[in-house]
């Protein structure tokens, strides 16, 4: 049986787990047709997510994937960024320098048009792994081009694991939640993957030497990435190893089977200083609200490193 590959988008703020995000789609030729990448702030700047997103590419050697700027700030809000995270440069680990491809003179909305009207229907998955601004600002202004997106994978949001950037808000959510709720409404299969699944998938020690011991320059930058994000969360996740988040949107392509999930209703707060962000699950389908998601919540972590450190054999 000849597989077909799944056309996709992915729309980023690379960040050091978008960077493995992207090496894991770039080895999975067979399985992902990378239209191209389009980024936006987050971790960092748009300038600085905008460089790395083509840095990595060239790491990689896919200088042929296109990447197209987006927008450089949310809808409503402020930017809020993660150096303290991710470092200064984004990519804090490992060595950034100019790259040689250049940015695309199209921006992220020119080339959703330009890829979505010469699609057929319901061909192109868009797999969002930072702040929901280029996606909403698609479904905003141009709902007539929807009906050529399958589905839209996204990173955010949590349940049962509160947050990671305030006490009841992930990352990605709570810089723009008003992206979010347009993204969340527009009608589209979504596939959410927030922190109650991407903290079961731990870079622990053992993990880490795994994809050490893989020689090839790509494994080494993940390597170096990774541990920096231990390091980094040392004190908060101890021997647990850091959360590998935005990856697990591109395993899911690749590999459903590594992971489970409930069909239901997520509504996000955009109003409340103290929640905003917050993104309501309705796991138990406790209201009247039709499912609008399907919410991952259980990884085989053994799985999805085993089916990493094949990848990046591969580079």
């Amino acid at each position: 049986m000849i597989m077909t590959a799944k056309s996709i988008i992915i729309d980023c703020d690379p960040g050091k787990d978008d960077a493995i995000a992207l090496f894991l789609a770039m080895a999975s030729e067979d399985e992902l047709d990378i239209l191209g990448i389009t980024t936006v702030a987050g971790n960092v700047s748009l300038e600085l997510t905008q460089k790395n997103a083509r840095f990595l590419c060239e790491i990689a050697g896919r200088p042929d994937l296109p990447v197209f700027a987006g927008a450089s700030s949310p809808l409503k809000l402020p930017l809020v960024t993660a150096e303290h995270v991710h470092g200064k440069s984004g990519l804090e680990g490992i060595e950034v320098v100019e790259p040689k491809m250049p940015e695309q003179t199209r921006g992220a909305q020119q080339f959703f048009i330009d890829t979505l009207s010469m699609a057929v229907e319901q061909s192109i998955t868009l797999v969002a792994t930072g702040p929901l601004t280029n996606i909403a600002l698609l479904v905003s202004k141009h709902p007539e081009l929807l009906t050529k997106i399958k589905q839209i994978i996204i990173m955010g949001g949590a349940r049962l694991e509160g947050g990671n950037f305030s006490p009841s808000a992930e990352f990605n959510m709570v810089v723009d939640p008003h992206a979010a709720k347009i993204v969340l409404n527009c009608g589209l299969p979504l596939v959410v993957m927030g922190l109650d699944v991407t903290h079961q998938v731990r870079a622990n020690k053992a993990r880490r030497e795994q994809i050490k011991n893989i020689d090839n320059k790509v494994a080494r930058a993940a390597s170096a990435l990774l541990d920096y994000s231990h390091m980094q969360n040392n004190k908060r996740y101890a021997e647990l190893g850091a959360a590998i988040h935005d990856p697990c949107t591109i395993a899911y392509l690749i590999k459903p089977s590594l992971f489970q999930g409930v069909e239901c209703n997520i509504s996000i707060e955009t109003d409340s200083p103290l929640t905003l962000g917050h993104t309501a699950v309705d796991y138990w389908g406790v209201t009247d609200k039709p499912a609008n998601a399907l919410w991952i919540d259980l990884a085989d972590a053994d799985g999805f490193f085993q089916l990493l450190n094949e990848r990046l054999e591969r580079f």
